[in-house]
């Protein structure tokens, strides 16, 4: 990919006809969620076989489902992509996305992280999973995925930049198992009643491709590196982030999620953090591990008792390596994204809940 990872989609000459006027920049969650999504669009269509662009380091841009890269993300069809283009432009227009306020900052104590007792706690995460009924969908159905989230990241108006948090909100997403067909609503990010997510692109992180992947966690992992090449800071810390995005906002078949959480116990570097919060405000032990050049720790957090998976959080712990003055604003202790999985079934249509039926 030749377009720079840093760049507005705006200063790309050849999408100039694509995009609206940008009033303001997006706020970096957003940013990163259109930019990332045309990347993948533009991979796709070009079939271009270069390695994905590296990002540059540093904690400034907050991490969430399936924006995080290209190589994971599940890409919108060329119409599709323009409506959302479009609705970037909508949200740019203040200072914040409409529906989406900010609150108090968001922040922890950097909880102490130990290699002790981490591939334990692995191993009953994995049981866990195992013993956890998995219906596979039917065709016809649709993987239905509820969660609350917010970012940190850092906003700059008047010439004066300043680090703000989201307020934790409502995020949903409906997916069909082959991944072509979905929908989204989330405050800030799409309009009030949602946006497609309908493709023509097939997706690592659809129902159908997860359920390819090996469930031996050695060849699992040999392939979760093999999908993450080229992305994060390091190999160790993309294939780490990589199988969070799949246990995250996904559905794993039956025997993946626990094949998953025994591959990333073969990861250097994984560690336990006692104490962790999602973004619900429930209390968990998280395993993570710390990306020693942007200097966030990626923590997947699991209840104490039934170690089933709760939802994720990123804790910037150090000052990231060449850090800039706006990479600075960002303190340690701070967290940077978070989210709660609160709902993960089968329904029968786009806009359905478990609660309500269309």
């Amino acid at each position: 990919m030749n377009a720079s990872p840093d760049r507005h989609p705006a200063q790309w000459p050849h999408l100039a006809d694509l995009l609206p006027p940008v009033e303001k920049e997006l706020p970096p969650g957003r940013h990163e969620f259109h930019k990332e999504r045309l990347m993948a669009q533009i991979h796709a269509d070009t079939k271009h076989t270069a390695r994905p662009a590296t990002r540059t380091p540093g904690p400034k841009r907050p991490r969430g489902p399936w924006w995080r890269r290209p190589a994971l993300v599940l890409p919108l069809g060329a119409c599709a992509l323009a409506g959302a283009l479009a609705a970037g432009g909508t949200l740019a227009g203040g200072d914040k996305p409409p529906g989406l306020a900010t609150g108090p900052l968001l922040t922890t104590p950097v909880g102490a992280a130990t290699a002790h007792g981490t591939g334990s706690l692995l191993r009953r995460v994995s049981l866990a999973a195992e013993q956890a009924p998995a219906p596979a969908p039917r065709p016809d159905q649709y993987i239905y995925i509820e969660s609350v989230t917010a970012t940190t990241y850092v906003r700059t108006r008047d010439h004066r930049s300043e680090v703000v948090s989201d307020k934790p909100h409502r995020r949903r997403v409906w997916t069909s198992p082959d991944g072509h067909k979905g929908w989204l609503v989330e405050p800030g990010t799409t309009p009030k009643d949602g946006t497609t997510l309908d493709t023509d692109v097939d997706s690592v992180s659809a129902y159908a491709a997860l359920d390819a992947l090996p469930r031996d966690p050695n060849a699992l992992l040999r392939r979760i590196y093999a999908l993450s090449e080229g992305q994060g800071n390091s190999r160790d810390q993309a294939a780490f982030t990589t199988i969070g995005d799949l246990v995250g906002e996904s559905y794993p078949p039956a025997g993946l999620e626990a094949a998953l959480y025994r591959a990333a116990a073969k990861i250097p570097g994984v560690v336990t953090v006692d104490d962790a919060v999602d973004a619900a405000g429930r209390h968990g032990v998280a395993v993570a591990r710390l990306d020693e050049t942007s200097g966030d720790r990626e923590e997947w957090i699991f209840d104490r008792e039934s170690h089933t998976f709760l939802g994720e959080r990123t804790v910037h712990v150090k000052e990231a390596k060449n850090a800039n003055a706006e990479d600075r604003l960002i303190k340690p202790g701070t967290v940077t994204f978070t989210s709660a999985v609160t709902s993960r079934t089968l329904v029968g249509g786009i806009k359905e809940t478990p609660s309500r039926r269309s």
